[in-house]
């Protein structure tokens, strides 16, 4: 299938500086949860800037749809409909006076009719379970209805691809999984969310495909395999994922058979509790 969005031979460098990506050919593909991890300086905030238009490849080209995207105001806005970035930090991207005026800013930019903004507004707020919020302003909003309302008006933009920068950094347990609840609806609706995290764990219980940023380039491929690999998680500067860990000492001990599935612990302490 061909990616929704996709970088080719592209490489960037910050001003002064040494390339902090090169020779990249990196694609979202619709429909499959995908996460980003590396260490911190790997390249993941400039890759994600990079596939939503944020920065311009030094090198290289990023497509959308298979056309390549140009970098005047036509070519972004278009990009920017499709793609949508939200940044780890809330703060960094609410600005107006109350939730709804924030959510409702990018539609109103696309010149869209004011019935459709409201209709846009509606939704997302609806998705991310933050009706209630519709009027508060945004500075009476604890840290977690923060992180929402910032989704919200990235997903008010109605993109295909949502790119998440360490989303649920910050929040507590009952935090995070309302808002992965919120990320299962929105995929149920047809959106490719695509997550930066340091947390393995989340990454082998949420996503189909991992991306890891690594000294020798990036590793794409099955989440389930990548982040099984103890010593490519090494490479990426990350631990091992418990639940795989806990598979493989089972296996070692005779406990489970080497053709039978792994346990889905997350899963199953999700049920249970």
């Amino acid at each position: 299938m061909r990616p929704l969005v996709e970088l080719v031979d592209a490489g960037y460098a910050y001003e002064d500086g040494p390339a902090v990506l090169s020779g990249v050919d990196f694609g979202i593909t619709q429909g499959r949860a995908l996460v980003l991890l590396g260490r911190n300086g790997s390249g993941k905030t400039t890759l994600m800037r990079l596939l939503s238009g944020g920065l311009r490849p030094g090198t290289g080209a990023l497509r959308l749809d298979g056309a390549e995207v140009s970098h005047d105001r036509k070519g972004l806005t278009r990009l920017r409909t499709a793609v949508q970035l939200v940044v780890q930090d809330p703060d960094d991207q609410l600005f107006a006076a109350s939730v709804e005026q924030d959510v409702s800013f990018g539609p109103m930019n696309l010149g869209l009719a004011p019935e459709e903004v409201r209709a846009r507004v509606d939704s997302a707020l609806a998705a991310l379970d933050i009706t209630a919020l519709r009027d508060r302003p945004t500075h009476l909003l604890s840290y977690g209805q923060r992180k929402r309302a910032a989704i919200a008006g990235a997903v008010a933009m109605a993109p295909r691809v949502l790119i998440l920068d360490e989303p649920t950094a910050g929040l507590d347990p009952d935090g995070q999984e309302r808002l992965l609840d919120a990320l299962a609806g929105l995929r149920e609706r047809g959106t490719t969310v695509v997550m930066a995290t340091h947390d393995v764990d989340l990454a082998v219980r949420w996503a189909d495909d991992a991306a890891l940023l690594t000294p020798s380039g990036i590793r794409l491929g099955p989440a389930e395999t990548l982040l099984s690999d103890p010593a490519l998680l090494a490479s990426a500067g990350l631990r091992r994922a418990w639940s795989p860990t806990v598979t493989a000492f089972l296996r070692a001990h005779g406990l489970l058979g080497p053709d039978a599935p792994g346990p889905r612990i997350p899963e199953a302490l999700a049920a249970w509790r």
